[in-house]
């Protein structure tokens, strides 16, 4: 594919702090964006009528903003990822997108919590302990993988919503937590955890088993979650209750 050619009327503008238009003859045929993640990392997007002021806008945004620098595309979406690849960006890695069934009869997971576990509900979990675990979480990110392998709801946040977690209890102690947001009426499962101490002793299955029988409950046949693909503990986990996958995202990289 080659690059449609602008006409000679070409205005490049950075329009406010993190945004840019590219204008031909008076007329917006592209917006970039820039927004900072809570873990610093810095994601860019660009929204172009056509190749070439998708281009000049690249690199425009490029010259002014400093590295590395990331973006996020639909893996199905060819031409956008293109287009990034075209910019310099190479993929740093890949989401699957999965389909989470809520069903009991379907996932088979046991309702019964592990021995001396108790599964406390969404929004009944105190805060001091919820705020506790989740610092001790974050601790143990920071000192293993790091966050930028983590997803964006996970990281640092002034207040917890404590309607959005269920969380595990063991020996009056928050072991393992699992968070819910909604997105265009589509539950999705933003983030399971549980303390490296107390992992695999069956509290995460524990954890969805709760999530998803409430689900079901409700009315919702189905969830959302997003699985990093080196993930292969969390991506077995799912694919072992039935969720499919729909989708991938790329997370690119711009050095």
């Amino acid at each position: 594919m080659h690059p449609a050619k602008l006409s000679h009327a070409v205005l490049i503008s950075r329009v406010a702090p993190g945004q840019w238009h590219v204008l031909e003859d008076d007329l917006v045929v592209g917006r970039g964006e820039v927004s900072q993640r809570p873990d610093g990392r810095q994601f860019v997007s660009i929204d172009a009528w056509h190749d070439a002021a998708f281009d000049r806008l690249a690199a425009a945004m490029m010259t002014a903003l400093p590295r590395p620098l990331y973006t996020v595309v639909d893996e199905s979406d060819l031409d956008l990822t293109h287009r990034w690849r075209r910019a310099g960006f190479t993929t740093r890695r890949r989401e699957w997108e999965y389909a989470v069934p809520t069903d009991p009869l379907v996932t088979g997971l046991d309702p019964a919590p592990p021995p001396g576990v108790m599964i406390k509900a969404f929004g009944s979990a105190e805060e001091a302990p919820l705020h506790a675990l989740d610092r001790a979480i974050r601790a143990e990110v920071d000192a293993g993988p790091g966050w930028p392998d983590m997803p964006a709801e996970v990281l640092v946040r002034p207040v917890l919503d404590r309607s959005r977690y269920a969380v595990a209890a063991q020996g009056g102690r928050y072991v393992g937590l699992l968070r819910v947001a909604m997105v265009t009426r589509l539950p999705r499962i933003g983030l399971v955890a549980v303390l490296a101490e107390h992992q695999r002793r069956g509290i995460a299955r524990a954890l969805l088993a709760h999530t998803l029988t409430a689900l079901h409950h409700l009315g919702r046949e189905t969830a959302s979650a997003e699985i990093t693909e080196s993930n292969a503990a969390a991506t077995a986990l799912f694919e072992g209750i039935g969720a499919r996958r729909t989708g991938s995202n790329l997370e690119l990289i711009l050095g």
